[in-house]
């Protein structure tokens, strides 16, 4: 599931059960841009997982609050949880191993 995250919509989504991808992005982005049809490629692979669009233009707010410096930023919570963060646009096959990683990481208990 892909959706565009806000203020109003951010808490109540990452801390849902389960894995939440958080794509930080602009569209002045030239990087952003060659990312967004990998990130929305991997989105329609995996149902199972929540995938977040969060425009820092836009959402300066939740940008200062993770401290983003640099776009694209890819980071991904687990059931509430914080656990990968990483600046830079991902290959395909790079994001296919992160969503491979996380859905081995155990539940929360």
């Amino acid at each position: 599931m892909l959706i565009t995250l806000t203020e109003q919509n951010f808490r109540e989504t990452i801390e849902k059960p389960g894995i939440v991808l958080l794509d930080f992005w602009a569209p002045w982005c030239g990087p952003c841009k060659a990312f967004a049809p990998i990130f929305e490629a991997a989105a329609k692979r995996h149902p199972d997982i929540t995938f977040g669009k969060i425009d820092t233009d836009q959402e300066q707010t939740l940008a200062n609050k993770f401290k983003i410096r640099s776009i694209p930023t890819i980071m991904a919570t687990k059931d509430g949880s914080l656990v990968f963060s990483q600046p830079g646009m991902l290959p395909a096959a790079a994001l296919d191993q992160l969503i491979a990683k996380l859905l081995m990481l155990p539940a929360k208990a």
